[in-house]
């Protein structure tokens, strides 16, 4: 019952009261983040060597964060600059038909495993032929 009654002074007169202001969604992410690291806002504020205040206002109100900021906190807390401003990662963009080698290279992987071996056999000695790899002028 006291240490209750101990962090709700503590929150009502040292953290101050809780704010009523829907946090921006960079600001509740970063709040989750750090959350999730295990941090509380004055951990993270010591680590990043600023007042906690700041912290807070990040979490509460910023839109962005500081570009010197972002790679200091994302090896804090352990994840990805991208992470941290909610950026998905990128897709891979199609890039239209397959060639004819691909095709090949797919029914080959289809062939059973006797087969792909002689297959390779000769594509090395091929390739061995004609300078390891390197394409020879016409």
């Amino acid at each position: 019952m006291q240490t209750s009654i101990g962090n709700t002074l503590y929150s009502l007169f040292v953290a101050g009261r809780p704010s009523s202001k829907i946090p921006t969604p960079n600001g509740a992410r970063l709040a989750a983040l750090r959350k999730a690291a295990g941090l509380s806002q004055i951990q993270l504020a010591q680590a990043l060597n600023i007042p906690q205040r700041t912290i807070s206002f990040y979490e509460r109100d910023a839109d962005h964060f500081p570009s010197t900021l972002l790679a200091p906190l994302a090896k804090i807390l352990g994840v990805s600059v991208e992470e941290i401003l909610g950026i998905d990662a990128p897709t891979p963009c199609k890039r239209g038909p397959k060639s004819r080698l691909e095709r090949q290279l797919e029914a080959i992987a289809d062939l059973p495993r006797s087969q792909q071996q002689k297959i390779l056999e000769v594509v090395e000695a091929l390739i061995e032929r004609n300078g390891n790899g390197h394409k020879q002028a016409a």
